[in-house]
This record gives structure tokens, sequence and C-alpha cells, in this order.
């Protein structure tokens, strides 16, 4: 059977990794978080002291990519983001890494950077990748483009009771601020902004179960494959 690219990008805390992950195991296709990528390229950043409240140094988190090397893997049934050799996975969800990854994803060079490992990934095709621009810059000819988007309110609460159960301390304002900050990082940065491409196809999951949505995305999804097969 002849296998697609499938591209889904949108605002942050919409779902976008949780959604691509069912989906790639229910069609046996490859996911790949690039999401994760710009958050371990952040932890990085701060880890070496690259970024802070006052401060971001684009020219020593350039200099230092070389160093950076990332892999996925699977454990538990669950692909965890290793960061040269290291499990970072939930240090990369947290709170401090969310507030930089908007500047550090800005930066032309990271961008290049991590787009070039992941169009590498998807040459074979038979993926599901989300993020901020595959739709746009990655695969700008993925069989199959899906946008996903929700208000700031409830994005902001879904990740508010995500990162409690989680047991960090954070308050909804406070994750709502970040929402709300980020998605206007992402959409005016200059390079590779977060736009909705020509032939994307909409998902606003404000009021959609989890069910009603993966049910929908599904069946777009076999309808793409089907076609390319023809």
């Amino acid at each position: 059977m002849k296998k697609i690219v499938i591209a889904i990008d949108g605002y942050s805390s919409t779902g976008k990794s949780t959604i691509a992950q069912e989906l790639a195991e229910v069609l046996g296709y490859i996911y790949v978080d690039t999401g994760a990528m710009y958050r371990a390229v952040t932890l990085f950043a701060l880890e070496n002291n690259f970024v802070g409240d006052d401060f971001l140094k684009k020219e020593e988190i350039v200099e230092a990519l070389g160093g950076v090397k990332l892999e996925f893997r699977k454990s538990k049934g669950e692909l965890r983001m290793c960061l040269n050799g290291k499990d970072v996975e939930e240090e990369i969800r947290g709170l401090e890494v969310s507030n930089f990854v908007s500047p550090i994803a800005a930066i032309p060079q990271v961008r290049k950077f991590l787009v070039e490992q992941q169009q590498k990934i998807g040459k074979k095709k038979g993926i599901v990748m989300d993020g901020r621009d595959i739709g746009t810059v990655v695969f700008p000819n993925a069989e199959l483009k899906l946008f996903m988007t929700a208000s700031a309110e409830v994005r902001a609460q879904r990740r508010y009771k995500e990162m409690k159960a989680k047991g960090q301390e954070v308050s909804y304002d406070e994750v709502l601020k970040n929402i709300t900050e980020r998605d206007t990082l992402d959409t005016t940065r200059k390079i590779s902004p977060l736009v909705k491409a020509e032939d994307a196809i909409e998902i606003d999951n404000s009021d959609l179960t989890r069910e009603e949505q993966f049910s929908k995305i599904l069946s777009l999804a076999q309808c793409r494959i089907e076609e390319a097969r023809d």
C-alpha cells in the first residue's frame, strides 16, 4: 500500500502530539514530534546558560548546534526525546522550557538544523509529523495537511490540568499567559511563522471530544491514503 506524509500544524496545546501519535499507531506510520525537538534544543540552551529572562545568546547557540544530538527512543510503548543520550522527556515539558522555546525556534539556524533532520526522516513517507511549519516549510507537498486550533482559554485549561497531574507547581494564569505569548511569537516571527497552509484542513477542537476528533482525522487520513493508491 502506498504511504503518504501527514502534516499536522497548529497552536500550542491543541493536542497535536497526542492525535499525531495515535494516528501513526493506527496507520502503522512513524510519528515525529518536532515540538519535542525544538524543546530539547531549548533545554540545551538553558543548561548552557545561553538563554534567560533578559538575554538570548544566539551566536553561542548556533555555534553549539554541532554538539546537539537528538533521537527518539521508545520506552513502555511511548516515544521519548533524548538529548545527547539522556532521556529529557520530563524536563522539556516544564514551564521554563515552554517560556523560552518560541524565541529559540525563531533563530534561523536552529530551524534549518532541525528542518533538515525532519525532512531526512520523512523521505520514505509513511510518517505523521506535527509542529508549526510542517505543511508550509518542511513538507509543503504533504498529501494531508491539518491545522489544529482551539480557544486560548480551552488550551490553557488543558495544559494546566496536564502539568498539575505531573506534579508541577503552576497556576492557570501562568499557563494562559505563556500560551498567549507563544501564540504571538509563533505567528509573528520572520522565519517560518505559524500560518495555516492554503490546502490544510482546519480542525477546531474547542468543543470536540478526543474520540470525535480522532474519528474525523482518521477518516480524512484513510481517504487520502486511498487517493494516493489510485
